[in-house]
């Protein structure tokens, strides 16, 4: 059987492509992975022969195409029952999908304001009312999860909600949001994970600059 290719785009800059990649990495679900790059502030034309958004991430499964990173991650979940990708328990998964697209569709001024960046030097921004209202209520997420299973993540084992709000990790960090001593054990516990540090290494060494990641 033939590996699925994740195509991905810039390890510094792309969150959307870290979600799934760090998701199947941690759960050990192999995959060969493309990265085109996007230097440019329209993204990459490139990216027209293999997504059918013009997006990444793209997961090329045989002959299933899966855009979209939390459908790429359910796909696999659902293929690979034994990567504990959703929580074993039922209320456990409703809430990790709940939590999982609460990702996707809110916190519009944190992700505007503070785009994934794993090379950015630490230091804060100035921050509005919006943004520190979504930093609110991600560390109540977190908390409130973290509380009921007792960690060390989420739902207890890594899961797909934790794989979702990796990206938000790295900008509670490197924007320096002052965080509960949950939340920052929390995301101590992220950065910590071999599939982090690999990806951020990597993103670490790019050459690639798009100024309007640089916040």
């Amino acid at each position: 059987m033939t590996d699925p290719v994740l195509y991905i785009g810039n390890k510094n800059y792309s969150s959307w492509s870290f979600r799934p990649w760090i998701g199947m990495r941690t759960a050990g679900i192999a995959f060969t992975e493309k990265l085109v790059p996007f230097d440019m502030a329209a993204g990459n034309p490139a990216f027209k022969t293999f997504s059918p958004t013009g997006k990444v991430p793209v997961l090329v499964d045989g002959d299933v195409t899966v855009w979209e990173s939390l459908a790429i991650l359910d796909h696999v979940a659902r293929k690979y029952p034994a990567s504990g990708l959703w929580p074993e328990n039922a209320t456990d998964r409703t809430m990790a999908m709940a939590m999982s697209s609460e990702m996707v569709s809110s916190f519009p001024a944190l992700r505007s304001a503070c785009p994934m960046n794993m090379r950015r030097e630490r230091k804060p921004i100035e921050t509005t009312p919006a943004i520190l209202a979504d930093v609110d209520r991600i560390q109540a997420l977190w908390s409130d999860c973290l509380e009921t299973s007792g960690g060390p993540f989420l739902f207890g084992a890594f899961s797909i909600a934790d794989a979702m709000y990796a990206p938000v990790v790295n900008r509670l960090d490197v924007y320096a949001f002052e965080t509960r001593p949950a939340v920052a054990g929390y995301m101590a516990r992220m950065k910590d994970l071999p599939a982090w540090r690999e990806w951020e290494t990597a993103g670490r060494a790019e050459p690639w600059i798009v100024e309007e990641d640089e916040a």
